[in-house]
């Protein structure tokens, strides 16, 4: 059997494999978000870059290996956005204006996921466990991080980029000396925002229960005195009462003067 015969109808094998290619690129378009462009590059890879999305768009291809969302307006990362790319390699969510990531966003292209960026968003802090599992090499230079020990915590977790670790940087800190310090730097100084958490968790507990035991003595000293006022006037007032001695005489006057 020749080639054209396998193929069918005199179709050349050339052709047939240009005819998949068009086909393939046909149905990648028909599935691509309205938003975006998507090409078929040994897996779709989806640009939807300067859209002004504010969400993570649906209906994504199941095959995405690379999504570009950077330079949007998304503001929020929401519980297993990506759940169904279980190919996705590389996601950029760059210059977006994200203020919060939910735990388990990332779940479901932890294992494949390689490069992740963060940078230049609006992030303030995260959640301990919003990067478990992660294999990434994760950017989150330019934010605003405020640092402290849940930040060290996550940080502690995580592969960061070694070209942006020194931009991940103190925007506020609970130690004022540290606001626009490298959190690394400081971090492998040696300080332990931990350790200041701890120490400010304890000073509220001893305030807290300072003013219990205040409010529990300032009770007993108002009962002692309210008692003792009532047991003031209960003197006072057996005091006014005739005694039984002056009872019993004039008793023995009546009687004898009967």
């Amino acid at each position: 059997m020749g080639p054209s015969q396998r193929f069918g109808s005199g179709i050349k094998p050339s052709s047939f494999a240009s005819f998949l290619f068009s086909f393939s690129m046909i149905m990648t378009a028909c599935a691509c978000p309205k938003a975006c462009h998507c090409t078929d590059r040994n897996g779709v890879v989806v640009q939807c870059t300067s859209r002004n999305l504010e969400s993570i768009p649906t209906n994504l291809p199941k095959d995405t290996v690379i999504l570009l969302l950077s330079s949007n307006r998304i503001r929020h990362i929401t519980r297993e956005a990506f759940s169904d790319l279980h190919r996705l390699r590389e996601l950029d969510l760059s210059q977006n204006a994200i203020e919060n990531v939910e735990v388990g966003a990332f779940q479901g292209i932890s294992e494949s996921l390689r490069t992740l960026d963060l940078s230049n968003n609006h992030l303030s802090g995260l959640p301990k466990d919003t990067f478990a599992k992660l294999h990434a090499r994760v950017r989150l230079s330019h934010n605003p991080w405020h640092c402290e020990c849940s930040l060290q915590e996550v940080l502690r977790e995580l592969r960061l980029d070694p070209e942006t670790v020194n931009e991940v940087s103190c925007y506020t800190s609970e130690q004022e000396e540290y606001v626009g310090q490298s959190v690394i730097q400081v971090l492998d100084s040696g300080i332990n925002f931990c350790n200041f958490h701890h120490k400010t968790t304890d000073v509220a507990m001893f305030v807290a229960m300072f003013g219990w035991f205040s409010m529990v003595t300032a009770y007993i000293i108002y009962y002692i005195k309210h008692n003792q006022e009532d047991a003031r006037r209960h003197m006072e007032y057996l005091k006014s009462l005739p005694s039984t001695s002056h009872i019993s005489k004039d008793c023995d006057t009546a009687s004898s003067v009967l």
